[in-house]
């Protein structure tokens, strides 16, 4: 199944594995990325394919919503996923 991800923050730098392939300009913050993952995959198998270290993760949004990592992804869902934002 296919989902859209957007990564915001720090975490588009964080990408690795074969997904780069895709994106040979790189992966920045707030681009759209299409990700094909297995039926039945949660938000935390979307963070494990794309290689992103869990504790950067800050917020997980599925189509608008908050969502846990646990929750199981639909084919078309749209995913925002915020690393903490620090600043002074």
């Amino acid at each position: 199944m296919k989902v859209d991800v957007k990564l915001f923050g720090t975490l588009a730098q964080s990408v690795s594995g074969p997904i780069l392939a895709h994106y040979p300009q790189g992966i920045r913050a707030g681009s759209l990325l299409e990700v094909e993952l297995p039926e039945n995959s949660t938000l935390a198998d979307l963070v494990a394919h794309l290689s992103l270290p869990t504790e950067e993760l800050k917020l997980t949004f599925v189509n608008g919503r908050p969502q846990e990592l646990d929750y199981r992804l639909a084919p078309g869902d749209e995913v925002g996923i915020f690393s903490p934002v620090g600043g002074g």
